[in-house]
């Protein structure tokens, strides 16, 4: 990702989760492991608006997550996950998301996911209308 700040508005997809108290550490702040909980939740908005088109033998999987640790996140509050695709490829899809706490980008990752069979434990191919369907995300 570049240095320059993001808009949440170039991202397509929003999800809000309640901080919890025990997301946090002896510091005080949201714990970083947290973080990649929160931004599972934003990943998963994409996958389950799209149940309809995959196979029941196919799942996404997270091949690789970078999480970029801005500023810190307290507790009590919310947090808003804002999503969007940067790549479609054939069994793979790239993701870049933000936190947003208090009106603030407090994270930033990007993420590749896979589409893999559960019977083969191999990727599986994207279907062109899932591959439609996943542009609307970028």
């Amino acid at each position: 990702m570049s240095d320059e700040q993001p808009k949440a508005s170039d991202f397509p997809l929003a999800a809000i989760e309640k901080i919890r108290y025990g997301d946090t550490d002896r510091q005080g702040h949201v714990n970083n492991a947290v973080y990649a909980t929160y931004f599972e939740c934003g990943r998963v908005e994409i996958i389950q608006s799209m149940q309809d088109i995959f196979a029941e033998d196919d799942a996404f999987v997270l091949a690789t997550i970078t999480i970029d640790y801005l500023a810190e996140v307290l507790w009590p509050g919310e947090v808003e996950i804002r999503t969007r695709l940067t790549k479609v490829g054939n069994s793979s899809i790239g993701l870049e998301q933000l936190l947003i706490n208090e009106g603030e980008v407090r994270a930033k990752a990007t993420s590749v996911m896979v589409l893999t069979n559960i019977n083969t434990r191999r990727s599986a191919p994207l279907s062109d209308e899932a591959k439609d369907r996943l542009r609307t995300f970028m």
